[in-house]
């Protein structure tokens, strides 16, 4: 890691240059939670670039239990989950994030909800640099091969996501419904954890890449990085979920928002938990440090635009941060509230 700080000081200078280097460096690193945190802090900052060059960084879009990747075929699903049971429970990290990194503090919503709910859970690991439509209709086509294949008969299918997965979930809604998909109709329940349905501030210097570093201590190297900003972080600028929201447009100009309205998906009970750092309510309630209130609940000025959670399908979190959702007790019994039969 000391080696990867002066990689990453060439930067400025070149690109390709600077990942030329990285490669190996991470390459024959110890594989681990501290290498993937790295992995997905540059995927989350240059993902569109390293795929478009074919960069052996690229993350891949797969599901995984305990960091490793599952073959989505019937038998080797009942191998690789001998307790697969028909509560399919599905969770898709955030921006510059890893699904390793649903446990924190030694707590993970998945592992809970099995425990206390009887849920199975798959976690979806993918770069986050892509743009959120892109990965929404690849991860609309992942959960068809997932549903069909899964070795036991599927009773209830639910998606949880932080952060940008909250807007993956709803891109991969949509592009499952245009493609007639089989899971579409199974899903029951989803949850958005401090999802910036419209957008987060902090996109636009780039301070988003910023704060997500102090994820782990190995990814602080990548700072400098926080100057570039792929198509999955400038889509969250306004919460693009659709292809058409983007496309033809310059993503670093400073433009209204160019979204059409896209509504929460039917036939499917929605939650939404939003944090705040003020420790009591408000008239004015601060974000979660990059994501506001408003935009975690789906509320917009503009009625087309709102999402309207029902009333008590939407919670507030108080003296929390952004990765504080991950972990803590009373968003967790929020959680087990919401997806209790």
């Amino acid at each position: 890691y000391g080696s990867v700080r002066g990689v990453t000081r060439l930067v400025g200078s070149g690109i390709d240059l600077a990942l030329e280097q990285l490669a190996p460096l991470l390459g024959e690193s110890v594989p681990g939670p501290e290498r993937e945190a790295v992995l997905a802090v540059l995927n989350g900052v240059l993902g569109d670039y390293l795929k478009e060059t074919r960069n052996p960084l690229a993350i891949p879009m797969q599901f995984r239990r305990d960091g490793q990747p599952l073959e989505l075929e019937r038998r080797a699903l009942r191998a690789a989950i001998p307790e697969a049971s028909g509560k399919l429970l599905v969770l898709v990290h955030g921006s510059s994030m890893s699904d390793r990194q649903w446990t924190r503090s030694g707590h993970d919503h998945g592992t809970a909800l099995a425990r206390d709910l009887g849920y199975c859970p798959v976690y979806l690991h993918y770069n986050s640099g892509l743009h959120v439509s892109t990965n929404g209709r690849e991860l609309a086509a992942l959960l068809e091969r997932l549903v069909l294949e899964w070795p036991a008969p599927l009773e209830e299918l639910t998606i949880v996501g932080h952060s940008m997965g909250g807007l993956l979930a709803r891109s991969a809604c949509h592009y499952g419904e245009e493609a007639h998909h089989a899971w579409r109709p199974m899903l029951q329940k989803l949850v958005f954890q401090g999802t910036p349905h419209h957008g987060a501030p902090l996109e636009r210097g780039g301070n988003w890449i910023d704060l997500l570093l102090g994820v782990s201590r190995y990814s602080a190297p990548f700072g400098v990085l926080g100057r570039i900003r792929s198509a999955g972080v400038t889509d969250l600028r306004f919460g693009t979920v659709l292809d058409e929201d983007w496309e033809g447009r310059d993503r670093f100009a400073k433009t209204a928002d160019p979204r059409r309205p896209l509504k929460l998906p039917e036939g499917v009970e929605c939650f939404a938990i939003a944090g705040t750092t003020a420790v009591k309510a408000m008239a004015k309630l601060p974000g979660d440090g990059l994501v506001p209130v408003d935009s975690a609940l789906g509320r917009h000025r503009k009625p087309e635009l709102t999402l309207g959670f029902a009333g008590d399908h939407q919670w507030i979190a108080y003296g929390v941060g952004h990765l504080d959702l991950l972990n803590r007790t009373d968003v967790y019994e929020i959680l087990r509230a919401w997806l209790s039969p």
